[in-house]
This record gives C-alpha cells, structure tokens and sequence, in this order.
C-alpha cells in the first residue's frame, strides 16, 4: 500500500504527462508572485506593481460566489498611463488557451497554519484543489479535512477563495464538488464516461475529469451561478454528457432531433438551462424555446431559470407577451407552456405575427416530454416551422409497453441521446429509493387468498366505484393517516401528498379530515375545467358529487378554510386567482407550512421539494404516472431522510414492479425499492448480536481499552442506526421486535455521543501518533432525528402541567430527550433552569405563553452571559456587542483583528494570540449554546 505522500508524487508525474507545467509555490507570497507572471502571460500584458496592486484590490472583494463570477468577467484596468485595458482571468470560449500548473504543499496561515496537498493553478489563481488520503482512510476524511481548511485558512486569503472545485481521494476512490460558504458531502459526485461508468480511481480520474481540455470546459462553461442561492453548481457527469449531445446534434446534425432520458429529480432544469444557455450563445441559432405544458410549471421552471441568470429568461404571461418575444424580442431563450405555443401557430391574430419567424432558425426543448406530445399540438409546431429541431427531457419515456395512442418518445424525437435511469441516480445517492408499503382497505381476495388488484376487480365485474368510494373505507383511510402521520414524517418535519382517484373522492376526504377535528394543516388544489383532474380512474367524468355541487363551489370552500388557516385572502374570482392560489400553495408546501397536500393529478409531476417524504396514494397509478408520482418524495435532504415513503391504500405492487422493470431494468427492483420490513429486524438484530459480543451492556463501552475496540463499537452502533432511520418509517415498528429494549438502545447510544465528544469533538490529546479512530467517521448527524428538535421541546413543554403528580418524571423525560441529541445537550441546563423559574406558567391554561416566555428567558440569559464573559475578560462592551452582531448576521467565527480591538488593556504578544483564541471560543459557544430556536 502506498503512502499519501507517494500518492502525491504520482498524481503530479501523471498531471505533468497530461500537459500541466510543475510549478514550486511554497508559501501566499510565492502564489502572489507567480499569479503576476502568468496574468501577464495570459493577457500579453506587462503589469506595473501598481497596476497589479488594482488588480489584486478588485479580487479581494465579495463572497465566494461574487468571485466566482469576477473570474468570469473582465476587469477595466485604468493603467499608469491613464489608459483602459480590458484583463481576463479565464478564457470562456477557448480553454486550452488557459494555463494550467500543478503544485503541491503550499503553507498557508490562517487562524491555523494549513498545507494543502495538490494545488491546479489556471491563469495563475488556484481554481482546484484535491485532499488526498491513503487506501485505508475513508474518504470523509479528507472532506472535512477540506472544511477544516475552510474555516481555518481558505477565508483568511483571497486568492484561495477562488478555488471552484475540490477534489478528493484515497486512491480507490474519488469525488468532485464545487466551493460553496456551505459544504455538504452529499453533493459530492463520482465522475464517470457517457454511459455512467465510474471512474472511481485516480488515475482514472485524473486521465478523464483532469484532462486539460475537460477541466477547462468545466471551469468555463458548466458552473452554473445560483443567483437565489448564493452558490454555485457544477454539473454532474450525466448533465454534462447530455448538455454535450445537444450541442454537438445541433452543430453537426441539424434535421435530426433527439431526447435525453434522466429520471426524475436527477436535475433536468439546471441540465437545460445549460444546455439553453449555450445554444444561445451560436450564432447560427436564432431562438431557443423551452416549453413546459401547464402554466403552474411555466411559473417554476421561469423562476429556477432566472436563479441561474437574473433576466435571461423572458417569462410570457400570455400568449401576445411570447409573439412579441419570438419576433422582436432581443433574448434569444424564451420559457412558454405548450398552450401558448399552440395558440400563437393557430389563432388568425397571432398567426400573422408568427409567420415572421417560421423560417427561423429555432431549438426546442420540451420538458418532460410525453406529457403532451402526443396530439394534434406536436403536429402543428411541427409542420408550422421550416428551420427547428426538438430535443425532449423526460424522467420516463413513452416505449411500446405504455404507448399512448400507439406513438412513442422515440417516434417523436428520434433517437435517445443520453440516459441515467433510476437505478442509477439511487446508485450514485443522487436520489433517494422508496419505501413502498401496500394496505388491504377491504376484504376481496382471490381464489389464493391475495389481495384482488384493480384490474383483476374490474375483470371479475365488480363495481370498483361502490367499493372504493365506500364512507367507511374512506374513514378507515383518514384514520390510519391520523395515526400513523407523526411516524412518516418524524414528527411533522416532513410533508406529504395525497393523491385521489377523482375530484368526488377528493371532496369527500376533505370533509371526513375536517370532521376528524385534526391539528394537521390539510390543504387540497384541482382544476375545475373539463380536463384531466376531472377524470376518475377508468378515464370517465364525473362532475357532480351527491350534493349536486360543482366541484368548483367544494374548492371556494376550501380556499377559504386555507385563508383562515394562514389569514390569506385568496379569492378564485379575482384575475389571476387560481394560479395565485396555486403559486401560494407550492411555497408553503417547500415552506414545510402544509402537513397534507390532497391533490388528483396536480403536483404529481414537475413539483420538487426536498421536504416532501410521503405519498398516500388511493389512486390507479402505473407506468409513467406511478414512477412520477412516487418521485415526489425522494429528494435528497440529509441523512435522516434515507428514503421516500409511498402509502398504497390500493394493490399497486404488480404495476410498481412492472414501471421499476420498464424505467429500469429486470434487476432494479432491489435498488430502487426498500427491504421488507422483516429483512430489516433480521440485520438490526445481526449488528445487535455483534454489538453485544463486543459489549454487553452500555457499561461495557467505558471498558475498552484498544482503539481498535472503539473503532468496531462506534462501527456496530453506527449500522444499527443507519437501519433503525429506516425501521422507525414503518408503521408496524415495535421494539419488542428487536433483541435490544428501548432504554438499552438510548444508554448505548448516549456511550456513542460520549465517545464521539471525546475523540471527535477537540478534547483528545494529541501525541503525534496516527490514531485509527482518526480513520473513521462518526456520522453523528444520523442521531440528530427531526422529530426531536426544538419544535418537538417546545410541544412538550406546552403539555407540561405543573398541577400534576407526573410533573417531575415528564421534565426528566424532556431533559433526558434533549440529552440525547447532540444538537440539543448544551442547551439542556438552560431548559432545566427555565422550567424551574416558569413553573407556575406551565400549566395547560397559559400553555400558549410557554413560547414567548421561553424567548424571553433565553435573550436575558444570553445578554447576562454576554456581560460575565465582557467583564471576566476585560472587554469593550460596544466592541463586543458589534462583533457578535456581526457573527449572527454573516454565520461566521469572530475575525482576529476585531477581538483585538476588543481589549480595555492589550495583552502582551505572546499573550495576545491565546487570549484571543479564548474569546473566539467564548462567543462561540455563547452563540451556538443561545440559537435554541435555530437548532
């Protein structure tokens, strides 16, 4: 096995080989020297000390992200001569005109001195950095390893804050990820070849990701800028191929289309914004179309566009808005829904206007594209533009087994260019899989005692409507919702969707949820027109419900309960009104502010939340629709959200199976779906075996002396956590079914936290020798459960009566529920000294109180220790209070040159240094120890 530092040496021999110029940077003042030289090579220029002092004034300002779009501007350089030259630091359009070095070791000193292993300087600037660690060492090491830098040393210096991508490995394997103030080791990415093979090694790596010209274009053209986030993203390898395909059909193929097969929440918006983005820059391409079908997607998909360039994007609000567009607009990217489109080629007004751009030169590109391609609407475009090519985004094509009225995806844009199915994306963890749970709602069975399905229903005559729309079969489902709500979504922190066969149904859910006097906030949109929400699951209409009211009036009913809910005051007879509605109701979904979403058809597709978990499904879905649907919940989030819970109140499971296999493979199943429930207590139980071979009782941990003993325990006890986030989703979990009772679970994991807190948390001496427990990771964010937050103290402290004899016991349950979320320890004696000074509030009369005082009590407390520390420490109060406002509002640690302005009396030099590092730590934990309500 060879050593980091061999691996060190044989990446910079291979960059060389590939092209890279080795270059000896030691130190920040030999990168500042060498970043003259070559920017004055790059732009054939000769600088002045002067002339580049401006230059390095102009780097030094903004953010992460405000840099990273200075890299990619030009900068007006007034020289000495009072004349104006235009510097670049990146050519865009011709990357191998940049230069490209290789370094390694530079020391850099922050508030710790850091060396960086293997610096890539384009132009002079450090644009990538890789952390390298040996074959033995997980390769979340060096990922906080680069956090650490972070912190430490990246913010103190500004060239390093133009790093755009990071790389990590550990020989075997290798992950990319851009810079961002927020680091997050779920956005980390495998490259791999067109036809998503990794290239996990390395060498391998370095050979494809690293090439000159590669690098070069993922520099230049696929980073994109999230104006709304504040970040920015580069692309994933199956977003880059497919943005390349594009590119490449409609330079060399331009009669030819094509579509892009990427399953649902694999990113399509970001991957045809950029490959809109780039097609408009060629000039041979005069518009560039991207057409959604309904106007609620309009909406999104404009406004995710225009977060990635402010304006790029020119929204029609009406069919008039996109004529004007097409024909005289001066943005070559116009976002429209398929509806406008169709009227600007067939209404007499507008045809006029259109027959002026009929023989342009235009790319379109349709969002999810089998949803309404297939009729007359397809026919027209086609045949009204002369000079177009179609490229089609779906997360599930049309193929001969779902074919809608005999066509196919391919049969109307040709060939598939690229795909990255759902096996893959749950593969790479760039979605979650399903936890797929099927309920009998009625006793029908066939002659083998299964389920009857609804198909097998409908062959055996049975009148499906009377039967699935029974009052007290719906009940039960409202019931069984109530009960088991809090479990799917850990405690509400989570928001589901319920979809209904039709409109009646829907209605009639709506009423028994009201009637149920439930605290969930129930919410419920569908469109009234005679279209496909109409439609119940045999494809026919039904417009009136038993009390011979149109669907509309239901709705009024409910906009109105939901104003109530929220003091809104929507109104679906004013302009505009539904589509408010709506809008409102999308935000408030993502805004985790609706618990249950009752829809039919609407918010199946196209709508992504990463708070979304659970679907209930009382719905005919297959094929297309079903893996859609599903997709609503398995957006990745954390670890705690290990998988989208789906809730089938109908037997699904044959046509589940049948759109995994069709979207997939005849092998996917496994990949995409979750274990029986039972698979999971037979492995629990396993690492439960071993854990107890290990220790038998929680005592036991403090027992053990090797580190290699700690490491299996911290092992063992991360897997039984890592299978317990998923059986704690399954409504029939018990402990009674595990060979470990609940009190022993919670000691356990108390010895885990104590471990992680001694050997992770800062208080392990170090003695120069490598320690194996520096080989792991503890993942600890796996015990911060969102069912036990702040929120979650807050519930309980409401239903804390002080008037009852089990007062005592339910605040040492609080107190010991807080103790076991790491999150929440240090704010434990806080808590305990706010319901000994409040008991008298904590009764169930004045329980709505319990919040406020709460705020209350933590702002005196904050400022009392605030004062302690300023008066302990001999500081400036104003100074103070300045820094830690500062800290609040920029989430960033005390900067060093503020504390030492702090002091009443200076501290020596040799005392300064400690004495600062002591008040950084002081605030720091002030802040984290009083930010109760951001925990």
């Amino acid at each position: 096995m060879i050593s980091e530092k061999e691996l060190e040496s044989n990446l910079l021999k291979q960059l060389s080989t590939q092209g890279y110029e080795l270059v000896e940077v030691k130190d920040e003042d030999s990168l500042v020297k060498n970043f003259k030289e070559q920017l004055e090579k790059f732009n054939n220029i000769k600088l002045s000390q002067g002339e580049f002092c401006k230059i390095l004034t102009h780097l030094a300002g903004g953010s992460i992200f405000e840099k990273s779009k200075k890299l990619r501007d030009k900068f007006e350089l007034l020289n000495d001569k009072g004349e104006m030259r235009y510097i670049s630091f990146l050519d865009k359009e011709n990357v191998e005109n940049n230069i490209f070095q290789v370094t390694n070791q530079i020391a850099v000193k922050g508030q710790y001195e850091n060396r960086y292993d293997v610096t890539i300087l384009v132009n002079g600037l450090p644009l990538v950095q890789i952390e390298l660690k040996k074959k033995t060492i997980q390769l979340k090491k060096a990922f906080y390893q680069i956090q650490r830098y972070q912190r430490h040393s990246y913010s103190y210096k500004t060239l390093f804050q133009y790093i755009q991508i990071f790389v990590i490995s550990n020989e075997e394997n290798t992950r990319y990820f851009s810079n961002n103030k927020e680091l997050n080791y779920n956005f980390t990415f495998s490259w791999t070849d067109e036809y998503n093979l990794k290239k996990n090694r390395l060498e391998d790596f370095t050979k494809t990701f690293l090439n000159k010209k590669h690098l070069g274009n993922m520099l230049a053209k696929y980073i994109v800028t999230n104006e709304t986030l504040k970040a920015f993203m580069i692309l994933r390898p199956y977003q880059y191929y497919a943005v390349e395909k594009i590119i490449d059909r409609v330079k060399t193929l331009p009669n030819r289309n094509g579509y892009i097969w990427h399953t649902t929440g694999s990113g399509k918006t970001l991957t045809s914004f950029k490959a809109s983005q780039i097609l408009a820059t060629l000039d041979e391409i005069d518009k560039v179309v991207f057409c959604v079908d309904r106007k609620d997607l309009d909406y999104q998909t404009t406004k995710e566009f225009n977060a990635f360039a402010p304006n790029s994007i020119s929204k029609a609000e009406d069919t008039q808005e996109f004529v004007t567009n097409m024909v005289s607009g001066t943005g070559k990217v116009a976002v429209t829904t398929i509806q406008k489109l169709n009227n600007a080629i067939s209404k007499p007004y507008y045809l006029k206007q259109m027959e002026k751009v009929k023989n342009k030169r235009i790319v379109f590109i349709f969002d999810e594209c089998h949803r309404t391609q297939f009729g007359e609407t397809h026919k027209k475009i086609d045949e009204f533009f002369t000079n177009k090519q179609f490229f089609g985004f779906t997360g599930t094509p049309i193929f001969a087994d779902n074919a809608i009225k005999y066509r196919t995806t391919k049969d109307l844009f040709d060939e598939c260019l690229h795909r990255y199915t759902i096996k893959e994306a749950i593969d790479d963890e760039n979605v979650l899989g399903f936890s797929v749970e099927y309920y009998s709602t009625f006793n029908m069975k066939d002659e083998n005692g299964d389920d009857l399905s609804l198909d097998e229903m409908i062959e055996n005559g049975i009148d499906t409507k009377e039967v699935f729309t029974n009052r007290k079969r719906l009940e039960n489902i409202v019931d069984f919702i109530l009960e088991h709500h809090n479990a799917k979504t850990s405690n509400r922190e989570y928001q589901s969707i319920f979809a209904i066969s039709d409109i009646n149904t829907l209605i009639e859910y709506y009423h028994i949820f009201k009637e149920k006097g439930t605290n969930l906030k129930i919410a419920s949109i569908f469109t009234y027109e005679a279209n496909s929400d109409l439609a119940n699951d045999e494809g026919t209409f039904e417009v009136e419900n038993d009390e011979c009211k149109h669907p509309r009036e239901h709705l009024d009913e409910m906009v109105a309960d939901y104003n109530k809910m929220f003091g809104d005051n929507f109104n679906l007879n004013q302009d505009n009104g539904f589509n408010s509605y709506f809008i409102d109701i999308s935000k408030k979904v993502k805004e985790r502010k609706i618990d249950i979403l009752l829809v039919v058809n609407m918010f199946l597709t196209g709508f992504d939340s990463k708070y979304l978990n659970t679907l209930y499904v009382d719905k005919n879905l297959k094929y297309h629709g079903l893996i859609q649907a599903y997709s609503r919940t398995n957006r990745i989030l954390n670890v705690n959200k290990t998988h989208g819970n789906i809730v089938c109140f109908r037997n699904l499971k044959k046509r589940t199976d049948e759109a995994i296999k069709l979207f997939s493979d005849e092998n996917a199943i496994e990949t995409v779906l979750m274990k029986d429930y039972s698979e999971y207590i037979g492995i629990i139980n396993q690492y439960i075996e071993s854990l107890k071979e290990l220790v038998e009782t929680p005592e036991d941990v403090d027992t053990l002396e090797t580190e290699e003993n700690k490491l299996n325990f911290i092992e063992l006890f991360k897997n039984i956590l890592r299978v317990m986030n998923k059986l704690e989703t399954f409504s029939r979990f018990d402990f009674d079914d595990l060979d470990i009772n609940k009190d022993e679970f919670e000691s356990f994991k108390s010895k885990y936290i104590d471990m992680y807190d001694t050997l992770v948390g800062g208080t392990k001496k170090g003695d120069g020798k490598t320690s194996v427990i520096d080989e792991i990771d503890f993942e600890i964010e796996l015990l911060r459960k969102d069912s036990i937050n702040v929120a979650y103290i807050v519930s309980l402290l409401k239903n804390l009566n002080s008037k009852e004899t089990s007062f005592a016991k339910d605040v040492e349950y609080i107190l010991k529920t807080m103790d076991s979320v790491p999150a929440l320890r240090n704010k434990k004696e806080l808590l305990e000294k706010f319901i000994q000074e409040n008991r008298e509030i904590l009764t169930i009369e004045s329980k709505a109180d319990v919040e406020n005082e709460l705020s209350e009590f933590l702002k005196k407390e904050k400022e009392k220790a605030i004062q302690d520390m300023i008066t302990e420490e001999e500081l400036k109060a104003d100074v103070v209070t300045n820094i830690i406002d500062k800290c609040e509002f920029t989430s960033r640690m005390a900067d060093y040159s503020d504390i030492k302005d702090s002091f009443i009396k200076k501290p020596s030099i040799l005392k300064l240094k400690p004495r600062i590092e002591t008040i950084q730590h002081k605030i720091e934990n002030i802040l984290d120890k009083f930010n109760f309500f951001g925990a």
